[in-house]
């Protein structure tokens, strides 16, 4: 929360001193306006005031309510025309201000209060996380606009600026309109979830947090990625924990040509048994899958919870479990072979009769 009231409080006192030397350029051209007699005058007026100040102390208070009463015409110069009312220096800090104030109490209240309600309900923790979101991007609409109302801004008055803006959504902001629609639709339907294994676009990892705009995956190396949400809608995406956490593996195995096939699925089973990650029900199968073009081609079908966890892990530990089963039982792992025939051939020269002359 510190963080985020930092970030905003820079950006709008960034923004309120561009403002104000906005200001005072206007202010100093409103000056620069009058005639040179005016400003010599006030120049006399001026030092006549600094040399009753020195005479008189009671001058001193009046050199400060004049200094406060220029930053008065300042906060309160009008900016900008809208509707009947001006956008001056000092609604655009009151409205800073109660941008951040919605922006923390969002915060808050969804934490503190949406949250601590859902922790005594029995719905899943994506969809609480879900609703608990779109409640507070809902409270964040209602609480701009109703300081938009405090300030006295008429939002009706925006309209050019609103037509400016839906010509810039129908070219330059496509992408992030989709994401956002995308973003919603993640929420209402749940395809995926805060937790699950997913696979989208080559990237394959768990989710850790899901927004209107992109959601988090982090992968087995401990890599967060941040997917656009378009990528979960328009895209094929696998979702290993979407309704059952079991599903079944298949590994590939390939034994030399004389092998007896039925020890081979024999200890493929007892590989698969002696697993504890492997589960008992739904039970193994070993696969004849084919006669390759340099070994018997066999696949063991296990079932396992550890795709949603650790995939890589639960696969090579079978992996490393069969080679070394077969090579106790002496039974060979080919490698592609290839047998080359070389045929050689006498090729007969003749050169024709100029060719030796000129040999010659």
């Amino acid at each position: 929360m510190g963080k985020l009231t930092k970030g905003k409080g820079v950006f709008w006192s960034f923004l309120s001193i561009s403002i104000l030397c906005f200001g005072l350029f206007a202010v100093y051209g409103q000056v620069g306006s009058n005639s040179t007699q005016s400003m010599a005058s006030d120049l006399n007026e001026t030092n006549a005031t600094a040399t009753a100040a020195e005479i008189d102390p009671a001058a001193e208070s009046d050199s400060a309510g004049g200094v406060l009463e220029v930053i008065k015409k300042i906060l309160t110069y009008p900016l900008i025309k809208m509707g009947k009312g001006n956008l001056t220096l000092q609604s655009l800090l009151i409205l800073g201000l109660l941008f951040i104030l919605v922006i923390v109490a969002e915060k808050i209240v969804r934490e503190r209060i949406i949250m601590r309600i859902f922790e005594k309900t029995d719905f899943p923790e994506s969809l609480e996380y879900g609703i608990a979101r779109i409640l507070g991007y809902i409270f964040l609409l209602i609480g701009f606009y109703m300081a938009f109302q405090i300030v006295g801004i008429d939002l009706s008055s925006l309209t050019i600026i609103a037509g400016g803006i839906s010509v810039g959504v129908g070219f330059g902001l496509q992408n992030i309109i989709n994401n956002f629609v995308s973003g919603i639709i993640i929420f209402a339907e749940q395809p995926i979830a805060i937790g699950d294994r997913v696979e989208v676009s080559g990237i394959a990892g768990r989710v850790v947090k899901i927004s209107l705009r992109s959601t988090m995956v982090v992968t087995s190396d401990n890599i967060t990625m941040i997917v656009p949400n378009a990528d979960f809608i328009s895209h094929t995406v696998t979702n290993w924990s979407y309704s059952d956490p079991k599903v079944r593996i298949r590994i590939p195995v390939g034994v030399a040509y004389g092998t007896d096939p039925t020890e081979v699925e024999k200890l493929l089973l007892e590989v698969a048994k002696e697993d504890s990650r492997t589960l008992k029900d739904p039970e193994a199968k070993v696969i004849f899958r084919a006669f390759g073009a340099s070994s018997l081609d066999f696949e063991l079908a296990a079932w396992t919870k550890e795709m949603s966890t650790r995939p890589t892990s639960y696969i090579s530990g079978m992996n490393f479990a069969i080679e070394k089963k077969l090579r106790e039982h002496d039974i060979e792992i080919p490698f592609p072979q290839q047998d080359l025939h070389i045929r050689s051939s006498g090729f007969e020269i003749k050169k024709s009769e100029e060719t030796k002359s000129s040999s010659e």
